[in-house]
């Protein structure tokens, strides 16, 4: 507790009753929700009866090391392992997987991600076009999000496409029901369902924790808050108190609407709970001074729930420079250019910088800039090890172990490698299973599959049908990793690869199955899960991992948009594109968004911890000419007191200031060349 500030003591401490956090850009929320935990558990509460929610797997783990190292110091290191740290959906898949009886699931239930979705929506939707398909699954996934069910739907449709979206998602969970599957949506809002007509099962689980802790609470959408209230909120109000939570979030960092998170979800907290009490933490252990009055002055146009002001004990720093450009290819050359100038004058690593950027085809005049100057860089959202083509095709075989009725990784386990068994006889077998209402691999056993496949293809059939079960027979009994090795060795992965593939690649990517199988053989060792838990396990990580930052090179400039860089912290950032129709973007204003946009500046600027240079354009590329652009109304937002416009003449003591730092610069070069 000596570490802490007196509001972030104070938060630690308030262990009875419903506590908001009003945690500001870098306060130190992960340091508070963590020595939360750890006092949690040295007042005696079971650490299993902890949870504590977030939004990422990144966090999680952070969250669990931070805790796990103050809880060493108490002798209770392991303590930290058995506390239920987790994402939202980590947390509704260990509810689904307690409660499928309850639910009417199969306890082997898959869980399908948004590419083997896609098909099943385009055919419910009607549609071969991939785009519309993906529109109309966008659509359900904000219904179920906002836990709207396909009734009240297809009543509030306004347009063509949304009672087409209505229509499909009518007989979207019936679909997913046949293939005993859910998708990721249905994590959460099966659950809920759950707690809202099942008093016992929620009384269960109520029971069971004593503390709620949840981040970021500010990005809940309706569905999560719901959840949240079912495990805090008294089974017989207002006679009986509800489970201890405390709640952290920032409605100054809220810019994730557009997913469906709701900032009026603040709101309804101290709605619901008139006896919740607040706490701010306004110390930031990042920024500037100057760079905080600028965010402060910002955030300030914004109607406030409750109003917060940052200030920080790090000095006033360099003031904000606001530099324009010709175009976006004179924007990018101006920031390579301030980087490497920057970098030799105060001997920097490349690391210490970021570019951020509103939208991702932002980034390609930049790369471009660093590539010629051979500026290592490092762009967030690189490919996902879980999207490489060589994981999906193992991942495909486990889905089917697990599930049977998972047709979409029937058909890519099937075709990888390809066995003989082609378009056709997958054809003929998918019109028997359409016909018999059942999966693909139970079709394969039906006595109709003889006469409508060939004997070759129907061979072929019967072996990897029977590999598929030889696994899962053996799945609850044997070593995950001696499975896994087993699978790739009789399916002959490998050498399809080296067949199909020029030796390079090849080579890669039997070099990433052998990784991931060796995590995986780890993974299963070390937590004692069998193949089907892992398999679940994967299917979660695959969707929610692949959404959070890949690692940064070792030193390397980083390149984001300011969404992907939520959370994160850079030396120096380059906030680009600051102009009207991209920050604030187009669409946003055009919906009456605005609120929502300025949060997006005001993240961006809070993640720079020494300096900020800001840039716009003067005209942008379109359509084979150029079209003006105006600066952001969010640059006239600023504390103008602390900004400094490229080629604006300095003050008298800027100056001077910069005479002296130039001449202490000078001395320290000759010292070098002297030694």
């Amino acid at each position: 507790m000596h570490s802490l500030n007196a509001a972030q003591r104070e938060a630690v401490r308030h262990d009875r009753g419903p506590l908001l956090v009003l945690a500001g850009a870098g306060s130190g929320k992960t340091s508070v929700i963590a020595a939360k935990i750890a006092r949690l558990v040295e007042l005696g509460a079971a650490p299993s009866s902890i949870v504590a929610i977030t939004f990422t797997n990144k966090a999680a783990r952070e969250m669990r090391e931070r805790a796990g190292g103050l809880l060493a110091r108490a002798d209770r290191a392991g303590a930290a392992n058995e506390v239920r740290i987790s994402t939202f959906h980590a947390l509704g898949l260990s509810i689904l997987r307690a409660e499928h009886r309850a639910l009417g699931l199969a306890q082997r239930f898959s869980i399908l991600d948004p590419s083997d979705l896609e098909p099943i929506v385009a055919g419910l939707a009607g549609t071969a076009d991939r785009s519309r398909a993906r529109a109309v699954h966008a659509r359900i996934s904000r219904w179920k999000n906002a836990l709207v069910g396909p009734v009240d739907a297809l009543a509030g449709a306004a347009s063509d496409d949304e009672r087409t979206a209505a229509n499909a998602y009518a007989r979207y969970g019936e679909t997913l029901r046949t293939w005993r599957a859910v998708d990721l949506d249905d994590l959460i809002a099966l659950p809920v369902e759950l707690f809202a007509r099942d008093a016992a099962a929620r009384s269960r689980w109520q029971s069971a924790i004593a503390h709620v802790l949840i981040d970021e609470y500010q990005d809940t959408n309706a569905a999560q808050y719901r959840l949240f209230r079912a495990l805090t909120a008294s089974s017989t109000p207002p006679t009986t108190p509800g489970t201890p939570f405390t709640a952290v979030g920032d409605d100054d960092q809220a810019i994730y609407g557009w997913r469906g998170a709701s900032a009026d979800n603040l709101a309804a907290l101290a709605r619901d709970h008139p006896e919740l009490e607040v706490i701010k933490l306004e110390q930031n252990y990042r920024s500037t001074v100057r760079i905080l009055r600028c965010a402060n002055a910002l955030i300030g146009n914004n109607p406030k729930v409750y109003d917060k002001r940052l200030w920080t004990e790090l000095g006033h720093g360099d003031p904000l420079r606001v530099t324009p450009a010709a175009d976006e290819d004179d924007e990018a050359e101006r920031a390579t250019a301030a980087i490497l100038a920057h970098k030799f004058e105060h001997r920097t690593r490349f690391a210490d910088y970021a570019i951020l950027y509103r939208g991702n085809h932002q980034a390609r005049p930049f790369e471009t800039a660093l590539r010629a100057r051979a500026v290592p860089y490092d762009v967030s959202g690189g490919t996902s090890i879980f999207e490489r083509t060589e994981i999906k095709d193992i991942v495909a075989y486990l889905r089917l172990v697990a599930n049977e009725d998972d047709d979409p990784a029937f058909l890519r386990a099937i075709a990888a490698p390809r066995r003989g068994i082609g378009d056709v006889s997958l054809r003929a077998l998918g019109t028997i299973a359409a016909a018999k209402r059942v999966s693909l691999f139970e079709a394969a056993f039906l006595p109709d599959a003889e006469g409508a496949i060939g004997a070759k293809p129907r061979a072929e059939l019967a072996a990897f049908c029977a590999l598929v079960n030889d696994l899962r027979f053996r799945a609850e009994r044997e070593p995950a990793g001696r499975l896994l090795a087993e699978l790739v060795q009789k399916t002959g992965y490998a050498d399809w690869l080296v067949a199909t593939l020029d030796r390079k690649e090849a080579t890669a990517k039997s070099g990433s199955v052998d990784d991931f199988i060796g995590w995986l053989s780890r993974k299963g060792d070390s937590e004692g899960k069998n193949l089907l838990e892992l398999t679940q396990m994967i299917a979660l990580v695959t969707m929610l991992e692949a959404r959070e930052d890949g690692a940064a090179g070792p030193d390397a400039v980083h390149l984001s948009t300011i969404h992907a860089a939520k959370g994160l912290e850079y030396r120096h950032v380059f906030l680009v594109g600051v102009e009207e129709g991209i920050l604030p973007h187009r669409e946003a204003v055009d919906a009456g968004n605005v609120d929502e946009e300025r949060r997006l500046m005001y993240v961006g600027l809070t993640r720079a911890q020494r300096s900020v240079q800001l840039s716009y354009c003067r005209s942008r590329k379109r359509a084979g000419g150029k079209v003006p652009s105006a600066p952001s109304r969010f640059l006239a937002e600023l504390d103008q007191e602390e900004l400094r416009h490229a080629g604006a003449p300095l003050s008298a003591d800027e100056s001077a200031q910069q005479r002296s730092a130039g001449i202490a610069r000078l001395a320290a070069l000759k010292a070098q060349v002297a030694r």
